[in-house]
């Protein structure tokens, strides 16, 4: 039986998103113009040149970037990513043209920068409207893709509860070939489900084919791949990793080898030099801002109580990497002779202003100074000392993984209220959950939550 397909709809899709693209463009330049020169007259000419040549430019850099690769039940985060990251590069060149052209004065500023801002917004809102429209369409049949799924029966049956609990994605299990002859495979609930056979199943129809065994099964996956050369389909490969606790995975090729990422940094060469300029402007604006109230709360720190004022504790951030992270001092300076506790703050021996600095979070302000010297991040997991590092790592899961970045003064975990004596198991999954969905644009959502938080009177860092 073959199976009719309905991937001819792929190139529609592609195309629809790039002419929404060029839309929000060509739409974007036109109000920009609008907002910057009003609305009376003809455009002048070179801004339709310069929109044009911008056009032309972006359809190759949201190309090279991923943006039109299909985003069939992927998550939507990644994709506002790239094309914000596509936004940036093409202003990077627009701005570099205008720059060794020497024509930049020929163009307005605030055009440029209200037309970039206001295509990007357009984009991801037309794919915001577009995609529940999309899934709407596939709960009721439409825009469908037919799969065939072969290997064992676990890693078999976990594909079918995905597809089943999430129709959106559009994918119906047409068959299923198992590579054993274990009892149970009723409960699938596919009626074309029998064992995997080289000489009939060298040449199945569908739209894709996913090959679902655990890692260990490497030569049963290889022996699966080379029945199925001769099949046309798209062939993926799905491997049981349910156990796992995977971070930013992906497919990475070095040296012509292919390398499955099981858990990596989000931090790539881009990513860390945007990551740094926010954090150094923001470091910096913050340095400026709150000088006075810096020098107030030094000289009370000072007057209040015997010690230095800055209170030094050994961190660790990125990479397992060591660094003195500076605080306020709200202790005094005999709080740890008889020995170093985790948390309990409440309970240890206070300053004359320590307790309203702690409550504040005041006593985190010198944490800046660790920003400017590249210790620590504005947004990131909150570091802890190397002894309960050392004490944590063999008891919560995944806790290491959380030194993929670098720690922050605030983070997600801080602004959903886990932090302090809170339970440490749920502050790293949300650690690890940054760490996985990491963006610029969620960073300034943690950044603008905790000035919420800090303005509600609760505590945040």
């Amino acid at each position: 039986m073959v199976i009719k397909t309905i991937s001819g709809f792929a190139p529609y899709s592609h195309l629809a998103a790039r002419l929404a693209d060029v839309a929000a463009i060509i739409l974007a330049g036109f109000a920009a113009y609008a907002i910057r020169f009003g609305v009376s007259g003809p455009i002048d000419e070179r801004y339709l040149w310069m929109m044009l040549f911008s056009t032309l430019s972006g359809m190759i850099i949201f190309s090279a970037s991923g943006v039109y690769r299909s985003w069939r039940g992927a998550v939507r985060v990644e994709l506002v990513v790239r094309i914000g990251h596509g936004f940036m590069i093409l202003g990077a060149i627009i701005f570099t043209y205008l720059y060794l052209s020497k024509t930049g004065i020929r163009f307005s500023r605030l055009w440029l920068m209200y037309w970039l801002l206001m295509a990007f917004v357009l984009s991801v809102g037309i794919r915001t409207l577009a995609y529940p429209a999309l899934n709407r369409l596939r709960r009721y049949g439409k825009n469908r893709k037919q799969i065939i799924l072969v290997g064992d029966i676990e890693s078999c049956r976990t594909a079918v509860h995905a597809m089943r609990n999430n129709p959106s994605v559009g994918f119906d299990i047409a068959r299923i070939r198992l590579m054993d002859t274990a009892s149970g495979h009723e409960t699938l609930g596919i009626a074309d489900c029998r064992p995997f056979d080289p000489a009939v199943d060298d040449n199945m129809q569908a739209d894709e084919i996913w090959i679902c065994l655990p890692l260990s099964r490497g030569a049963v996956v290889e022996e699966v791949m080379s029945v199925l050369s001769y099949c046309v389909a798209n062939v993926r490969y799905m491997p049981d990793m349910q156990g796992l606790r995977l971070l930013n995975h992906n497919i990475s090729t070095v040296g012509g080898l292919y390398l499955l990422d099981m858990s990596c940094s989000p931090m790539s060469d881009s990513a860390q030099f945007f990551k740094l300029l926010e954090d150094r402007l923001l470091a910096v604006m913050a340095l400026l801002l709150c000088s006075p109230l810096f020098l107030s709360l030094a000289i009370a720190v000072k007057l209040t109580s015997k010690g230095p004022v800055f209170y030094r504790q050994q961190r660790m951030s990125w990479n397992g990497k060591a660094f003195d992270m500076l605080k306020f001092r709200s202790m005094v300076t005999t709080a740890e002779q008889d020995g170093v506790t985790w948390g309990q703050a409440r309970h240890k021996q206070m300053t004359p202003i320590g307790r309203w600095l702690r409550r504040t979070s005041l006593d985190e302000l010198p944490q800046f100074i660790n920003v400017l010297k590249g210790d620590m991040s504005i947004v990131g997991p909150r570091p802890e000392r190397i002894l309960f590092v050392d004490q944590f790592k063999s008891e919560i899961p995944g806790y290491m993984q959380k030194h993929m970045m670098k720690a922050g003064i605030t983070g997600w975990a801080q602004v959903n209220g886990w932090r302090g004596d809170t339970d440490l198991k749920k502050r790293i999954e949300f650690d690890l959950w940054y760490i996985e969905n990491w963006s610029l644009l969620l960073d300034i959502k943690i950044i603008f939550m905790t000035f919420l938080r800090i303005f509600s009177c609760r505590d945040v860092f």
